[in-house]
């Protein structure tokens, strides 16, 4: 290639307009460097999801719901601007906590947390909550647990959908359980025993003898499935961890029993972890390409930073562009 090759635009200094949308701030950001660009360039992508009839599966890690994340994700549900959300067993909990009517509290990390274990607080870096809410909301999972027929299993995604129809009828307002089950979006908990809903189940049995057992294997076999099922997939990953690789292995699972695929589609992740280490929460989209999780000609982007930077600037902006989605072909699964 020759000099001219690389140089075909130039960097576009960012000018303020008063009044600006999110959306068309997102949109000049695309001319700038960085993980500005990069924030453009996820916000584009998630819009070319929704307008290619993606399936789309969002992976949430991290302390999502108690750093104030919920009611975005109770948007992106109930708007369908997702189809799927696998997500860590804490942030349901801490969403079944708040969906009762409790909350998390601005708080700090210069702390004495021998004080706040002496109050009964417990915090997450700059946020508290009060330990005995908490106790409240493992008794709500037990006396749902102890509502169910133990003489079968369930996957995670039945658990979830009838505890969110329950919180439905008992909670105090909405929820990413309570809305994802009345809008009939499914929701995956691959490592629920790891939280406070694990936690909650096994108090249920030590002292009730009630076993509530999760057949997690058929959750496997169901999202492989609805890659088969899909014109294309779209993957969105809040942080790493559990959900991001429950997601990743769908396509591998998928071509193991026989769907032609080829990766995912559309790929974009936020996260603060690096790709040195070798861990799955940093790893590049180019390594999955090596396991054929993402196509190869995919479009993806890493966005490193804060997901509580990120995603409320992302789903405001698709916020702004209703035309795009409102239309939009919903997914049909068959579970």
């Amino acid at each position: 290639m020759k000099r001219k090759d690389y140089l075909q635009k130039p960097v576009e200094s960012f000018e303020i307009q008063e009044g600006a949308s999110v959306s068309n701030i997102l949109d000049r950001m695309a001319q700038i460097s960085f993980q500005g660009r990069n924030l453009s360039i996820a916000y584009q992508i998630w819009k070319r999801m929704l307008q290619d009839e993606a399936t789309i599966f969002l992976g949430l890690a991290g302390a999502m719901v108690p750093a104030g994340m919920r009611k975005i994700l109770v948007y992106l549900v109930e708007n369908r601007l997702i189809d799927c959300l696998v997500s860590t067993g804490a942030n349901l909990f801490h969403d079944v906590h708040e969906t009762l009517g409790r909350y998390h509290w601005i708080g700090s990390p210069h702390t004495d947390d021998v004080e706040l274990k002496d109050l009964g607080i417990d915090r997450i870096f700059d946020t508290f909550a009060i330990e005995e809410e908490f106790y409240h909301a493992d008794q709500y999972i037990a006396k749902f647990g102890r509502s169910l027929d133990t003489s079968r299993e369930y996957t995670t995604r039945e658990f979830l959908s009838r505890l969110g129809s329950q919180l439905g009828q008992d909670g105090k307002e909405k929820g990413i359980l309570t809305s994802a089950a009345e809008k009939g979006v499914p929701i995956y908990c691959p490592a629920i025993g790891d939280s406070s809903i694990g936690i909650a189940l096994a108090i249920l049995y030590e002292k009730e003898g009630k076993k509530v057992a999760f057949d997690t294997i058929k959750d496997v076999s169901e999202t492989a499935r609805m890659v088969i099922e899909a014109k294309n997939t779209g993957v969105i990953y809040v942080g790493g961890g559990t959900p991001k690789n429950f997601i990743q292995q769908t396509e591998v699972t998928a071509s193991y029993i026989g769907g032609n695929v080829t990766g995912h589609t559309y790929a974009i992740q936020l996260t603060a972890d690096a790709p040195h280490w070798g861990g799955l929460s940093g790893c590049t989209f180019e390594e999955a390409q090596s396991w054929g999780k993402i196509r190869k000609d995919a479009r993806m982007v890493s966005v490193h930073g804060d997901a509580t930077i990120a995603l409320p600037f992302i789903a405001s902006a698709l916020s702004e562009n209703r035309e795009i989605w409102k239309d939009r072909r919903i997914p049909r699964f068959s579970f």
